[in-house]
C-alpha cells in the first residue's frame, strides 16, 4: 500500500523489518523447544536469542543471489550469530512455510488488535451518536424517493450495528488466522516432533492448526479477508449516508471542512465530501482482495506457491486500507455536522405527502375498502400535490368531496403529525443501541 494510506502502526506491522523480528522469534522459539528435548545443544539458544536481526538490505542483498527468501534470511541472520557455529541449529527440522505461515499468523493477528481497537472506538461513537439523535426528525427515503418520518438517530443505529456485527466477526476470524504449523516437508512431523509446534503455539499465544501439509490451507485467512471486505463495505454504508445527506439539494449532514482547507481549485465556494468519496473509492480497494485470497485455497497437492505473491500484496493492502478506513470513519463521525433544522424543513418539502400512509390507514379503518376505495382518493390527492402547488391536505379534502367520503380532519391532524409516526415505538431500539459495547 503507498504510503498515503499507511499509518505508521499499521504500517509497521507489515514492514519488512518486523517480519524478519518476527521470523527470528518463532526460529527461537523453535531451537529452545529442540534444546529443552536433547535435540540441539542447548547453548546454541544463547547465541541465537542474543543476535539481532538482519536488516531488510541485508536480506535483499543474499536473496539476489539464493532467489529465496526464507534461505536469503537464514543466511543474512547467520552472519549476525556469535558463535558462527550456533546457527547451523537454526530452522532445525523446518521447512520454510514452517517459518512463513507461523509468522504470518502472527502478523494477522497483531493487525486485527489494531483494527478491533479502532472498531471498538467507532461503534461507540455510532453508538453515542445515534442516542443523540434520537429525537431529531427527518424524512425517511426509499429509492431516494421521500417516504415517511423518521428520526436520524434510527438510521445511524442500523449503521451502528452494521459496524458492531462486522467487529464481531473479526474477532472470530482472528482466531481462525492466528495458528502455528510447524510440520516440516509435507506436514508429516518427519523431522520435527509435534511438541516442538505446541511450544512454540502456547509462547505465542495461537493455537495448533488443526493440520497443515507444509501450509495451513487458505480458507481461515480468506475468512479475515472476506471479513475485512465486509468492514470496509459497512464503513463505505456511512460514508453514502453523508455524501447523500451533504449534497446541495438535501444539506441536511456535512462531513468535517478543516480551517484552511479548500474544497475546488477552481471554485472557492465549494464544500466537496471527499473524505466520504474517498472511503468509498477504497472499500473497492479491499473487496478486490476477496477472489485472489480464496483462490489460495486451491493449491497443487501438500503444497504450491501460487497463493504466496498475492498475499504478499493482498494482505498487507487489505488490513493497511481498512485500518486507514477506520481512522477516518472516526474522523468523519466525530466531526459531523448535523443540520436539524434543514431536516425539518425538508420533511415538510413535499407539503404532507409523507403523511399519505397513514391517511390510508385511516380511511380504511372508516370504513373504505382499501384497493377500490381508500388507495385511489389518496392517490389522486397525493398526485396532485406532486404536480401542483396545492398541498396534499387541501388535494385530500377536494378529492374526497368529490367521491362523496367524510373525512375526520381532526383526526387526520392527529394522525398527520410526524411525532405520530414515531412514537414510543422505537424505545427498544434505542435500549439495543445503548446496549453496544
Amino acid at each position: 500500500m503507498i504510503e498515503r494510506y499507511t499509518l505508521p502502526e499499521m504500517g509497521r506491522v507489515w514492514s519488512d523489518g518486523h517480519k524478519f523480528e518476527l521470523w527470528c522469534a518463532v526460529e527461537t522459539l523453535v531451537l529452545e523447544a529442540h534444546a529443552a528435548a536433547g535435540t540441539v545443544p542447548a547453548d546454541c539458544v544463547t547465541a541465537v536469542r542474543d543476535s539481532r536481526p538482519p536488516s531488510p538490505d541485508e536480506v535483499a542483498a543474499a536473496e539476489a543471489v539464493v532467489q529465496h527468501d526464507v534461505i536469503a534470511f537464514l543466511t543474512a541472520w547467520a552472519d549476525r550469530i556469535v558463535p558462527r557455529e550456533a546457527a547451523s541449529y537454526v530452522h532445525h527440522g523446518m521447512t520454510s512455510s514452517d517459518l512463513v505461515d507461523t509468522a504470518l499468523g502472527v502478523q494477522l493477528a497483531e493487525a486485527t488488535d489494531i483494527l478491533l481497537e479502532k472498531a471498538d472506538r467507532l461503534v461507540g461513537l455510532l453508538r453515542d451518536h445515534a442516542l443523540a439523535h434520537r429525537a431529531t426528525l427527518r424524512v425517511g427515503r426509499t429509492h431516494g424517493i421521500h417516504a415517511e418520518p423518521d428520526v436520524w438517530g434510527h438510521r445511524v443505529a442500523d449503521l451502528a450495528f452494521g459496524v458492531a456485527r462486522c467487529r464481531d466477526r473479526l474477532r472470530r476470524a482472528r482466531k481462525a488466522v492466528a495458528v502455528v504449523a510447524i510440520s516440516g516437508a509435507v506436514g508429516t512431523y518427519s523431522n520435527i516432533e509435534p511438541h516442538v509446534e505446541a511450544y512454540v503455539a502456547e509462547r505465542l499465544g495461537a493455537a495448533v492448526a488443526d493440520a497443515s501439509t507444509q501450509v495451513v490451507l487458505r480458507d481461515g485467512i480468506s475468512e479475515w479477508v472476506n471479513v475485512l471486505a465486509l468492514l470496509a463495505t459497512s464503513l463505505e454504508a456511512i460514508a453514502l449516508e453523508v455524501r447523500h445527506g451533504q449534497r446541495t439539494e438535501v444539506r441536511e449532514l456535512r462531513e468535517p471542512f478543516g480551517t484552511g482547507q479548500r474544497g475546488s481549485s477552481a471554485m472557492p465556494h465549494k464544500l466537496n465530501p471527499v473524505n466520504c468519496e474517498r472511503l468509498a473509492g477504497l472499500a473497492r480497494v479491499v473487496r478486490a482482495q476477496i477472489v485472489p485470497v480464496m483462490e489460495g485455497i486451491p493449491l497443487w497437492h501438500e503444497r504450491d506457491i501460487s497463493h504466496s505473491s498475492v498475499e504478499r500484496v493482498a494482505l498487507p493492502d487489505a488490513a493497511i486500507t481498512v485500518d486507514f478506513m477506520l481512522d477516518q470513519t472516526i474522523r468523519l463521525v466525530t466531526g459531523l455536522h448535523v443540520d436539524a433544522a434543514r431536516m425539518a424543513a425538508n420533511l415538510r418539502a413535499t407539503r404532507g405527502l409523507v403523511h399519505s400512509s397513514a391517511v390510508l390507514l385511516e380511511l380504511v379503518a372508516a370504513g373504505l375498502s382499501r384497493d377500490r376505495e381508500a388507495y385511489p382518493l389518496v392517490q389522486r390527492a397525493a398526485l396532485r400535490t406532486w404536480n401542483t402547488d396545492v398541498d396534499f391536505r387541501t388535494a385530500l379534502s377536494e378529492e374526497a368531496t368529490a367521491a362523496g367520503v367524510t373525512l375526520d380532519e381532526a383526526r387526520l391532524d392527529e394522525v398527520c403529525r410526524p411525532e405520530a409516526f414515531i412514537g414510543d415505538r422505537l424505545d427498544g431500539l434505542f435500549r439495543r443501541v445503548a446496549a453496544l459495547d
